[in-house]
């Protein structure tokens, strides 16, 4: 076990369940003409997420290592922002189109340990999460044109 994916990993992790609880809560609290179309597709994201919060965490246990076990060590390695207040329609898509695309830039790194490694199936799931998020954030990005 590489501890330097382990790391990524649990990283990949926090950050994938914050993102997971930011775009539930949008999809609760957002208003606006848009409603119905932003709703959809934030229920869309935020059940991705929270499958891949598990598929994450199990590949975590497959290496030996252990998932986080409360919120304080998830948000002490989290990278993204949490939001304070419930922002409007449009900032809701700004910030999920953010955090999706620095999620995915921040599994390079891992990606390439992993690659250097041999560690074939970290790396193929990280390949699929980044194509994911990659993916929202191209369609959040559009959504706000």
């Amino acid at each position: 076990m590489s501890q330097t994916i382990v790391t990524g990993l649990q990283k990949v992790l926090a950050d994938t369940f914050i993102l997971y609880f930011k775009t539930h809560s949008f999809h609760w609290n957002v208003e606006g003409p848009q409603f119905k179309a932003l709703h959809d597709l934030f229920m869309e994201q935020y059940t991705e997420l929270w499958n891949a919060t598990d598929e994450i965490a199990e590949r975590m246990r497959a290496l030996e290592a252990y998932a986080p076990n409360s919120w304080a060590e998830m948000d002490a390695i989290k990278s993204l922002g949490e939001v304070a207040k419930t922002p409007d329609a449009t900032a809701m898509v700004r910030i999920l189109a953010e955090d999706n695309a620095a999620i995915a830039e921040s599994m390079k790194p891992v990606l390439a340990v992993a690659q250097e490694q041999g560690d074939e199936v970290t790396a193929d799931l990280l390949i699929g999460r980044m194509t994911v998020h990659e993916k929202a954030a191209w369609m959040l990005r559009s959504f706000a044109k």
